[in-house]
């Protein structure tokens, strides 16, 4: 497996381009003078000499590589890989080294990429074939904090209800020999494994706490939910990505739950189903009350000794207060001017 290699070439590139350039003004003078003594009968020896830099010289300025903060180039020559540059700075190179970065022309919709459209859509960056230093910019790595939003999914809870889920997961290039060589292209292969790993964890979870549902494996019914343990979910949705991206050198800092729906579907059913859980579990509380209020009126009349009340009489006595506590409307009282018989 290959392994990383930094390589600690000095910052030298400036002293190169400077020498670079006066020999090539030197050369045209020496082609000029060079071609004076050519008339005059002397030696062609600097005139040639003086061509041939002309003719040859620009390959040094292939070797000038300039890399800002938190940026790397891969460099390989005649296909094997010598090193990596990391840290700021005016390079020096062999002129015959190449960059390398399967990922260069990937857009994905992230932080750091600029592209036409979202989603996975892959384009051409601009300037490809505008020359050798164009390539170099595109060819280089970031080494920064990454965002990528990956795009919505529709995927069955563990009862089998269809949910729509987003994630962010914040990432960055720890080895950039694995990220490299390891695989294909690591920003193309780590929207995959975002993809599989949501999958693999949210079905475990139910969209909303269900009974006799074990989530964490250990064979005991818990609370869990996407929508009550997104912490919890989120935490092991990064460890599962990061379990499948190390070999690719990345490195998985966090995971975010963007968005959690019902899918359309069944959406408009799931909101009944809510609204009806809510009503009973306030009619609960209201005949709970209710009773507690009956209950404390008939000690009430008791103690005080107000009224003597047979069990016929208490009984409509409580029907009619559990009817005025529990009605959805105010009552509408009727009073009685005669006897009660």
């Amino acid at each position: 497996m290959i392994q990383e290699r930094i390589l600690t070439n000095r910052k030298n590139g400036m002293a190169v381009l400077l020498a670079a350039t006066l020999l090539y003004l030197a050369s045209i003078a020496g082609c000029i003078f060079g071609g004076m003594l050519i008339d005059a009968g002397r030696s062609p020896l600097l005139f040639i000499v003086s061509m041939l830099w002309l003719l040859a010289g620009w390959i040094l300025f292939l070797g000038l590589k300039v890399l800002k903060p938190q940026e790397a180039l891969v460099l390989t020559l005649f296909g094997r890989y010598i090193g990596t540059l990391k840290g700021e700075g005016f390079y020096f190179v062999n002129p015959f080294c190449t960059s390398v970065n399967p990922a260069a022309k990937t857009r994905l919709n992230q932080s750091g990429d600029v592209g036409d459209g979202a989603g996975k859509s892959i384009v051409l960056a601009a300037g490809t074939g505008a020359g050798t230093s164009m390539e170099t910019v595109n060819k280089r790595i970031s080494l920064k904090i990454m965002t990528l939003n990956n795009n919505r999914q529709k995927i069955n809870d563990c009862l089998g209800n269809p949910v729509e889920i987003g994630i962010a997961v914040m990432w960055r290039v720890v080895d950039t020999a694995k990220a490299v060589f390891n695989v294909d292209n690591f920003k193309e292969y780590l929207s995959l494994q975002c993809d599989s790993a949501l999958r693999n964890i949210v079905r475990i979870y139910p969209y909303d706490v269900a009974p006799n549902v074990d989530t964490t494996g250990d064979g005991v019914a818990d609370e869990g939910s996407l929508r009550g343990s997104s912490e919890t979910v989120a935490a092991r949705i990064r460890d599962e990505i990061q379990q499948k991206v190390a070999e690719a050198g990345l490195e998985i800092l966090e995971a975010r739950i963007t968005y959690l729906a019902y899918a359309p579907e069944i959406a408009a059913v799931m909101l009944q189903r809510q609204q009806a859980s809510a009503i009973i579990d306030a009619r609960k509380m209201i005949v709970d009350g209710a009773v507690g209020m009956v209950e404390m009126a008939l000690e009430r009349l008791n103690e005080k000794q107000l009224v003597s009340l047979d069990e016929e009489r208490k009984a409509a006595m409580v029907s009619n207060l559990l009817v005025v506590l529990c009605g959805n409307h105010d009552a509408q009282p009727v009073v009685n001017s005669g006897s009660l018989y």
